[in-house]
């Protein structure tokens, strides 16, 4: 049993039921926003992304996330195996704007928003999440400008040519409030 659903409310699901729970990947991913989070203890770090991908990849259901190479939540991802995709409440849209906009490197995210870190699986999620998807990491790839067919997308999205770095991670456990 985890200290999620042991001590925070949480009930864990099958990934393979994520639909019938309503998760809406467009809407939740650009819309809602989410937290990246790696580490464990007292060193992790989170950041706030609207990129991603919900889907099925080598018969599992996969998270994939993209960040970008100075970002320190990277550090993270790269030197850990598991990380958590959390989403929650609009009520914690001014928490998600201050994790996306400073860096753990400056401050302490959790003390600056409020959010309660909780270590779980070899990870840190949050108690305020609603949904936390634990994820094994499995694949990791450098993009580049080489790869582009269409290059109006690297004009408009890496003028100064930091290219993210996209990381696949197999859900292995849910989490839902």
């Amino acid at each position: 049993m985890s200290i999620l659903t042991e001590k925070y409310g949480f009930k864990e699901v099958d990934p393979s039921e994520l639909h019938t729970m309503g998760f809406d990947p467009y809407k939740m991913i650009d819309k809602d926003w989410f937290l990246v989070t790696a580490g464990s203890g007292n060193s992790w770090n989170t950041m706030t992304a609207s990129w991603g991908f919900a889907g099925i990849m080598w018969g599992k259901q996969t998270f994939t996330t993209v960040i970008r190479p100075q970002r320190y939540t990277k550090e993270f991802l790269d030197k850990e195996n598991t990380f958590t995709i959390s989403f929650f409440d609009e009520s914690e849209r001014k928490a998600l704007a201050f994790c996306g906009s400073h860096s753990g490197r400056d401050c302490d995210k959790s003390a600056e928003t409020g959010l309660v870190p909780v270590e779980t699986d070899d990870s840190v999620t949050f108690e305020q999440a609603k949904l936390v998807f634990v994820c094994e990491k499995a694949y990791v790839q450098q993009m580049n400008a080489e790869s582009f067919i269409n290059k109006e997308l690297i004009e408009a999205n890496y003028a100064a040519g930091d290219y993210h770095v996209q990381y696949i991670g197999i859900i292995r456990k849910v989490y839902v409030k």
